[in-house]
């Protein structure tokens, strides 16, 4: 008979407050404690405690306090990864984050969710299925990822976008919800904002 955090990573209904889950998220609060609470300039005590909480880090990442996870080990950032302020990751099912990733202020990623009809979520069921970004993407200010979507590699989602669908590779995508507005081409290497040239 399978645990309900092995129904958890499965993708399978489950219960999060048994005392095996509980208490892997109280672990996770109590790090998490530390990384907010830690001075600022305290930035390899910092990273310390994030690599501990990460399922896998690459050499060279920042992560701007305050941030907030629901277990960590289900975390997976590539090298380079940039996150600013008010990060949320429920990763209650696998983050997967590529290379030379950027989220700006406030994005928020969620695995987790429950189930529609009443009856079913009143008796606290979820569900929980990854998110999966490429590398080279940028995620704009105030965007929500909700469980199971993909972004593709070296794209863009525009700031207070509700991610809904998954998003293919090389495209500026934007809104609620969110959708493809264009390819990005080799034209966009000469502008650093809209027409403005370097």
């Amino acid at each position: 008979m399978k645990s309900e955090k092995q129904k958890m990573l499965d993708g399978e209904p489950y219960f999060s407050f048994g005392e095996e889950l509980f208490s892997e998220r109280q672990h996770a609060k109590d790090l998490v404690f530390k990384i907010n609470a830690l001075h600022p300039h305290l930035v390899e005590e910092r990273h310390a405690i994030i690599r501990s909480l990460f399922g896998k880090v690459g050499k060279k990442f920042f992560i701007e306090p305050p941030f907030r996870c629901d277990y960590g080990y289900n975390i997976s950032i590539g090298e380079n990864f940039y996150a600013n302020y008010n990060c949320t990751l429920l990763d209650c099912a696998r983050v997967e984050i590529g290379a030379n990733v950027m989220f700006a202020p406030n994005v928020s990623i969620y695995t987790a969710g429950h189930p529609i009809h009443f009856e079913p979520r009143n008796k606290e069921i979820e569900y929980a299925f990854p998110v999966k970004i490429g590398d080279n993407v940028w995620i704009g200010g105030n965007v929500v990822i909700n469980p199971g979507i993909t972004i593709g590699h070296n794209s863009v989602i525009g700031s207070g976008s509700v991610v809904t669908k998954d998003i293919p590779d090389h495209v500026i995508a934007a809104g609620n919800p969110c959708k493809v507005i264009r390819s990005i081409t080799e034209e966009d290497k000469r502008y650093y904002f809209k027409r403005k040239t370097f």
